[in-house]
C-alpha cells in the first residue's frame, strides 16, 4: 500500500509539469495557451533533439525583428498574418512572441480560430526573453 501510494503521490506531482508541456496546457477562452517565457526557453534550448518539433513565430514588424530576435525564429507580422497562415506549421509546436505579449496573443487567438491546436503565447514577448537573460540574434 505504501509503494502504491507512493506512486499516487508522484504522478500527482509530475503531473502538472507533464500538463504544462507543449500543448497540454489549460487554453484561454480564444482556443490557444499562454506560456512562461522559461518554458518556451527550455524547449527552445533542446533545438532539433526535442522530442516535440517546435517553430518560434515573432508576429513583431521586420524592422522590430531585425533589432534582435529568438534564433532560427520566423518573421510573420501580426498584420501579415492573416495573409500567411500557409507558413504556419500544423505539425509543431508553434510559440509566438512579440515585444510584450499583446500582439502575439492577437496572433494566438487569429491561428486559434483558424483551427491551429498547437499554439503558445509567450507572455511578455521578446522583452520578458531578453530580461530573464536569454540570447536573441540580429
Amino acid at each position: 500500500m505504501v509503494k502504491k501510494f507512493g506512486l499516487i503521490l508522484m504522478a500527482l506531482l509530475v503531473m502538472p509539469f507533464l500538463a504544462s508541456a507543449c500543448g497540454m496546457g489549460e487554453k484561454t477562452a480564444e482556443g490557444y495557451e499562454n506560456t512562461e517565457v522559461k518554458h518556451a526557453q527550455q524547449h527552445w534550448q533542446q533545438g532539433a533533439n526535442s522530442a516535440v518539433p517546435f517553430q518560434f513565430i515573432d508576429v513583431r514588424s521586420a524592422d522590430e525583428f531585425a533589432a534582435g530576435h529568438i534564433e532560427d525564429a520566423k518573421s510573420i507580422p501580426v498584420q501579415e498574418l492573416a495573409g500567411r497562415l500557409n507558413e504556419v506549421p500544423k505539425n509543431k509546436q508553434v510559440y509566438l512572441y512579440c515585444h510584450s505579449g499583446r500582439r502575439s496573443a492577437e496572433a494566438s487567438a487569429l491561428l486559434a480560430k483558424q483551427g491551429f491546436t498547437n499554439i503558445e503565447n509567450i507572455l511578455g514577448g521578446i522583452t520578458a526573453w531578453q530580461d530573464a537573460g536569454f540570447p536573441v540574434v540580429k
